[in-house]
């Protein structure tokens, strides 16, 4: 058995003890099938014995992470991982990987500094913001800015904003393990700013306008402008937390895409803290954008839970490579692969899905249509 062809070629791939283990389950297998009165004819030479090990080995060892062809027509799509990165943010993510960088390091004074400000002026930049910082995802945004600015307080949210994100995680359960208290006021489809007013009280820790990016009620509702909540903030000496999910850098009304918030839009309103996501709209990888006042960054920064929360070298390195693309709308159009795909026109994707099928109709392997 240990001379077998196949045996040896599979010894600098896989460990003697896998190539060992799988030889016994090979053969366990043939003595199930032999007791059961199996007919066993060409099976149990040692070279069959040999082919079928290296098989299963192969099989084993395959990555679990693989290319597949989105043909969902969800641009975004959680389960295919959502934004597919632009060239240049993975050939940073690469370079940030294959070596090292300045992570945390000050190349001009040679002392320590933060790995936020490796996105924290991009950021800035395109939101107008006075500060920024980022962490692994936009829930984790959630969690550490309640907790920041409203531990142990109550944070005020209307009950149409209520909002469920992927895997069954509620508003509520998130607030909850940020140490706020939720305080909803309004119905399912009308709020009004005096709900919000006649809710504030001593215990009252900040205010909060969630993005419902995901559902629309529509019909007899009313709700209230972040403008109108960051006035009542300021009467109240309360902060205003905005979500606006998606992380709209570029103008999606030039694509018949209206009514996505976009941060700086947000920042303009007067709102203190504007929580975004990177691998949406934004067409980056995973991250939760935090935008808003320099003195509510900093606490943010300061808290124990931004170590657990922070990014790695290789996410900080591909995110501030997307942000820099949008410095040039026209280049970030060009090359951020969100903006490029849903500016496709739908005759060129009927083109696309035509000739897709065709090939996939004549048994031909796995194929990439177009540019896209």
């Amino acid at each position: 058995m240990t001379s077998s062809p196949r045996s040896l070629c599979a010894t600098p791939v896989h460990a003697h003890e896998r190539i060992v283990a799988a030889v016994r389950a090979a053969l366990d297998d043939l003595r199930t099938k032999i007791s059961q009165g199996a007919s066993l004819d060409g099976q149990i030479d040692a070279d069959a014995i040999a082919a079928r090990v290296a098989e299963q080995l192969e099989r084993d060892m395959r990555p679990k992470l693989r290319f597949v062809i989105n043909a969902t027509g969800v641009v975004l799509h959680t389960n295919l991982g959502r934004a597919p990165m632009a060239e240049a943010a993975a050939q940073a993510a690469y370079a940030a990987a294959h070596g090292y960088v300045n992570l945390e390091l000050d190349l001009e004074t040679g002392k320590r500094s933060s790995r936020q400000d490796a996105v924290r002026d991009w950021i800035c930049r395109l939101t107008g913001a006075e500060s920024a910082t980022a962490v692994n995802n936009c829930a984790a945004a959630t969690v550490i800015v309640l907790r920041a600015l409203a531990a142990g307080k109550e944070v005020i949210v209307s009950r149409g904003q209520l909002i469920e994100i992927g895997g069954g995680f509620r508003i509520p359960e998130i607030m909850a393990v940020s140490g706020a208290v939720l305080c909803e006021v309004g119905a399912t489809n009308i709020t009004r700013l005096a709900d919000y007013e006649q809710a504030i009280g001593p215990n009252t820790g900040a205010l909060m306008c969630i993005h419902t990016s995901n559902y629309i009620v529509s019909g007899f509702t009313k709700s209230v402008s972040l403008a109108d909540l960051v006035a009542l903030g300021k009467m109240h000496g309360l902060p205003v937390i905005d979500d606006v999910g998606s992380g709209a850098l570029y103008d999606f009304d030039q694509l018949g895409l209206t009514g996505e918030p976009s941060p700086r839009e947000s920042i303009t309103a007067g709102a203190d803290l504007t929580l975004f996501s990177g691998d949406k709209l934004l067409g980056g990888p995973q991250a939760g954008i935090i935008a808003g006042r320099k003195e509510w960054i900093q606490k943010i920064e300061k808290d124990p839970l931004m170590r657990a929360f922070r990014l790695d070298k290789m996410t900080l390195a591909a995110l501030e490579a997307t942000l820099r693309l949008y410095l040039n709308e026209e280049q970030a159009v060009r090359e951020v692969p969100v903006l490029r795909l849903l500016s496709i026109p739908q005759e060129e994707l009927r083109r696309r899905a035509e000739a897709l099928a065709e090939r996939a109709a004549g048994g031909a392997g796995p194929y990439r249509v177009g540019a896209g």
